[in-house]
């Protein structure tokens, strides 16, 4: 059975939602789901923007049947060719043999990469580019590494709606409500739209940067994304969090404690760390176990928060196994512009902040504070000042 939604005038999302998959390009999870977004345009020629993941097409082309209503379908842009958007493509072709594809030229290479057949059907377009399909007229714009180097978005000069691709989109199913004034977003997609932007597109923020100097040139009045909501109204908003992450500035200044224990030791350490802060008014504090909480999670909130502590066992010599994954996660997503402090513990050879302090040196506007700790096997009394010390050095760099 169809389901759809009217977006404007003459445009229908005819995309869909998947709540069955638990694990986001087989890494990511998503508890509350995912919704590949396609749009549809009935004009004097019929024009479909994007298609949706296999998951989901069986529903995406009952959609389609039903919002062109006999109509055969002329065109289909394609702005992103990755596989949770692309991979209806063929099945679009069989049913719509006479349909033209409309996409950038990497993008018809990665057709061909995966196999597509699709010889005499492509236009490519590059940047500027303009086509008309009858009182609606669209330019194309070049969004290279947002997040794949093919991709691009489309405006539509005559109604505003810019096709994002993967640019301002979230993890979450709809759940039926379609536009952002549809729900309560910063209350309950804030998060998983800053943990989207931030493990899928976050090591481009160069790029993004790019993509939002051009956007702020065009009139916008929709923005229709390929995951999560479209935005109708308070751009502003969306704007100013994609301007912050892409420029990796934090969103609040508050104190994120990551710690990775074995026996309850290290993570006394930092609960004492946590208590400690508090006590001395800085009252934005979290707290999370390395070993439990899955690091997509991590990245996202380091992206919001302007402190982060590492308090790691030593583990074999080493940094401890979900804390090291978490660092070297952190480097490949371009972090930057974040303060640390330091916390070790071993029991005969605390190695944790050397190794640590090294890789963090290696990243882009690192601060690195100098009053760290080593705890010997747990704490002590005599611990307590250095855990005083570094609240204090946290809590000045904070000024």
């Amino acid at each position: 059975m169809y389901c759809v939604r009217k977006v404007t005038e003459d445009l229908y999302w005819v995309g869909g939602n998947d709540r069955r998959l638990a694990l986001f390009e087989n890494i990511h999870p998503i508890m509350q789901g995912v919704s590949y977004n396609s749009y549809l345009l009935l004009d004097e020629k019929t024009v479909l923007f994007d298609t949706v993941d296999w998951s989901i097409c069986r529903q995406f082309l009952e959609n389609i049947q039903e919002v062109l209503g006999g109509r055969t379908l002329d065109y289909m842009v394609i702005n992103h060719m990755e596989p949770d958007h692309g991979a209806c493509i063929e099945e679009i072709i069989l049913r719509y043999p006479n349909v033209k594809i409309i996409c950038t030229s990497k993008a018809s290479m990665f057709m061909y990469q995966f196999g597509f057949r699709i010889d005499g059907k492509v236009t490519e377009v590059k940047e500027g580019d303009t086509l008309s399909f009858g009182k609606h007229n669209v330019v194309f714009v070049s969004a290279p590494m947002v997040h794949w180097p093919e991709a691009m978005v489309t405006y539509d000069t005559t109604n505003g709606v810019l096709f994002s691709a993967d640019a301002f989109g979230s993890f979450g199913a709809l759940n039926g409500k379609l536009f952002n004034d549809e729900m309560n977003f910063d209350r309950d997609w804030i998060d998983e739209a800053r943990r989207y932007y931030t493990n899928i597109v976050g090591k481009y923020g160069p790029h993004v940067q790019a993509l939002l100097k051009k956007a702020s040139s065009i009139d916008i009045k929709l923005i229709c994304p390929l995951h999560g909501p479209v935005w109708r109204n308070d751009f502003g908003y969306l704007l100013d969090k994609y301007d912050k992450w892409s420029r990796y500035e934090p969103e609040e200044n508050g104190v994120m404690i990551v710690y990775g224990t074995m026996y309850g030791n290290t993570e006394a350490a930092a609960n004492n760390l946590a208590t400690k802060l508090v006590e001395k008014g800085i009252t934005n504090v979290v707290m999370y176990d390395v070993s439990k909480t899955h690091v997509s999670y991590l990245i996202s909130e380091t992206f919001k928060y302007s402190h982060v502590v590492l308090a790691s066992v030593t583990y074999n010599l080493k940094i401890y196994p979900p804390m090291l994954n978490y660092i070297m996660d952190m480097k490949a997503l371009n972090l930057q512009k974040r303060t640390f402090a330091l916390i070790e513990n071993g029991s005969w050879a605390p190695q944790a902040d050397k190794l640590m302090r090294e890789l963090l040196n290696e990243m882009k506007e690192m601060t690195i504070l100098d009053n760290g700790m080593t705890v010997n096997s747990a704490m002590k009394e005599d611990d307590k000042d250095s855990i005083d010390a570094i609240a204090d050095s946290i809590i000045e760099s904070m000024k």
